[in-house]
């Protein structure tokens, strides 16, 4: 098996330890005997149990991106495409929180350990937005005098809605999410969509 293979490997089994037994719970040796490589071969990758949970967030977070690149990408108008991505990262955020099981109270107990990981992830995030954005001046959807500042408030606007995206305080039931998505819209576009 190569490095980055093997590495893999262990990030995955960790992953997969810390959503069943939670991170506080699960040992360095339990993810040696899991993984069925020795403690030596963990050790080589990961000098501590925190480090491979910041490699386990990591990789959730490039999956992220990666599936968000995937949908700026899409051969949409950008108003349209601005709306799949805002949904798409929040349904995408709320299911790798519920996916992980434990790492969900990991993602609120420690949040600020997490905004460390999610600092390069974040500034990447913004920039798939900026794109978004300009695509929609160029095609005479979106007005705004600075898109990178626009970008960045957006950004932010999203982590703002996490939590409560996440808790299903925003409403889980169809209608809610249709009223939601109705009132996310009107509060975007009728600020920055040419009338």
């Amino acid at each position: 098996m190569t490095v980055s293979k093997t590495r893999e490997m262990l990030v995955d089994v960790a992953r997969q330890l810390f959503a069943r037994m939670g991170v506080d719970n699960t040992t360095m040796n339990d993810i040696a005997q899991a993984s069925k490589k020795g403690r030596r071969t963990l050790y080589t990758y990961f000098k501590s149990k925190n480090e491979i949970y910041l490699a386990v967030v990591e990789s959730e977070l490039d999956q992220l991106y990666k599936m968000l690149q995937d949908v700026a990408a899409k051969d949409l108008p950008a108003d349209e495409k601005l709306m799949t991505f805002l949904y798409a990262r929040l349904d995408a955020i709320k299911a790798l929180v519920f996916r992980n099981g434990t790492l969900k109270a990991n993602f609120f107990r420690d949040i600020w350990r997490v905004e460390k990981i999610r600092k390069n992830f974040d500034i990447r995030e913004t920039e798939l937005i900026q794109g978004i954005l300009e695509a929609g001046v160029k095609e005479g959807i979106f007005a705004m005098p600075d898109t990178e500042i626009t970008a960045v408030v957006l950004h932010h606007a999203l982590k703002g809605l996490e939590v409560p995206y996440i808790r299903g305080i925003m409403g889980d039931n169809i209608s809610q999410r249709i009223k939601r998505r109705d009132n996310v819209m009107n509060l975007i576009f009728n600020g920055i969509k040419i009338k």
